[in-house]
């Protein structure tokens, strides 16, 4: 008998409680700044705190670049602004909470 999820009660094959969550109340902001030496870096703002070291060092796997994830944000080293937009819709979240400026 499959085990059964205690937050959607679908066997744990089918479960979509992590779907739902990255649906839910999340907004996800991607823009870049100037920082020192006036360098680029990209700003992501928005992903889940349980979940932001594990979708930061992800992207900056995908990017090739340097990066940080502190105090809810993440910062990659670069302009990469749509590519990151991209990788966060394979990754699961949906296109329609993702806001690129």
């Amino acid at each position: 008998m499959p085990k059964i999820c205690p937050k959607c009660g679908l066997p744990e094959d089918l479960c979509v409680c992590e779907i739902l969550e990255k649906e839910e109340t999340q907004h996800i902001k991607i823009y870049t700044t100037k920082k020192r030496f006036n360098k680029l870096v990209t700003i992501i703002e928005g992903i889940d705190k349980d979940k932001l070291a594990k979708t930061a060092k992800q992207l900056k796997h995908e990017l090739a670049c340097g990066g940080t994830a502190k105090e809810g944000v993440v910062v990659l080293q670069g302009d990469h602004k749509d590519k990151a937009k991209k990788l966060l819709v394979d990754m699961g979240y949906p296109e329609d909470i993702i806001t690129v400026t």
